[in-house]
């Protein structure tokens, strides 16, 4: 789920800039009482496998001279260490570089490759393909639009379904705040997205380390339109051309973090991309994907506890400085509340194990991290859309995510959601990937009206304010068959399929 919706992965080699090195951002000397080290075992074997990148979890004692020796004596090399959340990025080739570290433990918390075998396809929260807007379908929905409405905002369902349109009237949200959209890069060049652009707050995070060289941001030449489709609704310019975002008056930033060729989000680049948003005063973060290569990631397994661990630290480090966690809850119509889910996808860069996992000790990154806004997809009915994963306790609010099943009364009449495209175009998508974005332009709108306002004052209010929705009796099915909605469970006021509700940006700017 944590990827760019279901449709997102394609093979390459290790790329390049995954080799390269940096200099270890030091990391502050531990006091004299400090726990002494063990020796560091000894050098690394003789052996070598492919090489893989790592997170290093540190203890609160260890130091930099430390841990940059210990990595370099197992076989490793730093690329480089966030100081704030103690944590580092190392590559090795040796098989044996994570079982040598977890041995020093008054150094090491844990530690985790980041992948498991050469790149394949990859995963995000998009569900089907996307689908371009002619050039006659925009004089289309330009000749039904009313005065004072974007060229193509008749086709912009979605915008009239949480009261955007309406919202608009009040605010359009301060150019004082700005959205982060940690994903696939971000085509700043669009004429609906270059006014209201932040270059000084973005940047390239493949690697682990960012890179703020002007255009680093943007999508790969031969990359995905994901991050341009979810930057377009939440902040495209209310400007007389195509569309208008949520919030249309923000700034928005672009981080990437797919790896180029194959769109994998490696627990490195998103570590990067959490830290660097919490620096630069991002207020707000879009994370339409899940984190690969674990759909799941399990705290039973070595590996995977040291990604949990190197994520949390990064998200609460976001939250502490003022930055709140969005992400998307994915598009397997899986009950993330379930006791148990076969999780089939997983490594998703090498060949998939059907494994069997809770949940709660699994949890998907990053929409089960603890304070992460989560949300499930709706489309023009109002209906939790017929792929969007649910889960009581697990969803926070749901936003229009599209539906090809639910169709609208537009120009169109086309279910899914418009938005921008690289290159100046305009295409719909469908997925929970296209409804995180609508709940962070709301609360790019809350923030712009509560400026003060912390990550979980700013949750209360979403959740305050989101329109209450029950349990209905139908829904549609993947094959567009209205069933029983057997799998709706309520209780503290919220439901498993909504949880607090379907936000409403009109309410955010009364």
């Amino acid at each position: 789920m944590a990827h760019l919706g279901s449709a997102r992965r394609r093979a390459l080699a290790v790329p390049v800039g995954l080799l390269l090195t940096a200099s270890l951002a030091f990391l502050p000397s531990v006091a004299a009482s400090a726990a002494p080290l063990g020796p560091v075992a000894a050098a690394a074997s003789a052996a070598t496998g492919p090489e893989l990148s790592y997170v290093v979890n540190l203890t609160t004692y260890a130091s930099a001279k430390e841990a940059k020796k210990a990595v370099e004596r197992a076989g490793g090399t730093v690329v480089t260490a966030y100081e704030q959340i103690g944590v580092v990025i190392a590559h090795s080739s040796n098989p044996d570089f994570a079982k040598t570290l977890r041995t020093q433990r008054a150094l090491v918390v844990s530690v985790g490759a980041t992948r498991t075998a050469p790149l394949k396809a990859v995963q995000t929260d998009e569900e089907g393909t996307t689908q371009k807007l002619s050039a006659a379908d925009a004089a289309k929905a330009a000749a039904q639009a009313a005065p004072g409405e974007e060229p193509l905002e008749p086709n912009q369902w979605d915008l009239r379904a949480i009261k955007a349109d309406q919202a608009h009237k009040i605010n359009d949200g301060s150019p004082d705040v700005t959205v982060g959209v940690i994903d696939t890069g971000v085509d700043d060049t669009h004429p609906d997205l270059a006014a209201n652009f932040s270059a000084s707050q973005s940047a390239n995070c493949v690697g682990g380390i960012a890179d703020t060289t002007d255009g680093a941001w943007r999508p790969y030449v031969d990359g995905s339109d994901h991050g341009t489709h979810v930057a377009g609704t939440i902040a495209a310019a209310r400007n007389g051309i195509g569309i208008s975002g949520v919030a249309p008056g923000v700034k928005v930033a672009a981080i990437k973090v797919a790896e180029p060729g194959t769109n994998l989000f490696f627990a490195e680049a998103v570590v990067c991309g959490f830290v660097f948003a919490a620096e630069h005063h991002i207020a707000v973060t879009n994370n339409s994907y899940y984190m690969d290569p674990w759909y799941f990631n399990c705290k039973t397994d070595d590996d995977q506890k040291a990604l949990v661990e190197s994520l949390t630290r990064a998200s609460r480090y976001a939250e502490r400085k003022g930055t709140l966690t969005v992400a998307a809850a994915g598009n397997e119509n899986w009950d993330l509340a379930a006791p148990s889910i076969l999780d089939g996808t997983s490594p998703d860069d090498a060949t998939p194990v059907p494994r069997t996992v809770d949940p709660k000790v699994c949890p998907s990154l990053p929409a089960q991290l603890p304070g992460v806004v989560t949300v499930t997809a709706t489309g023009d009915q109002g209906l939790r859309s017929y792929y969007s994963s649910y889960g009581l306790g697990v969803a926070d609010v749901s936003a229009p995510g599209g539906d090809k099943w639910q169709l609208p009364a537009t120009p169109d009449a086309n279910g899914r959601v418009l938005s921008t495209l690289p290159g100046g175009g305009y295409g719909y998508k469908q997925g929970t990937s296209m409804a995180a974005p609508h709940v962070v332009g709301v609360l790019a709108l809350l923030k712009s009206a509560h400026p003060w306002a912390a990550p979980a004052q700013l949750q209360a209010l979403l959740k305050l304010q989101a329109d209450k929705k029950a349990c209905p009796d139908k829904i549609y099915d993947a094959t567009g068959a209205l069933v029983d909605a057997t799998t709706c469970t309520a209780k503290w006021g919220q439901t498993s399929y909504y949880g607090a509700g379907q936000v409403d940006a009109l309410d955010a700017v009364k």
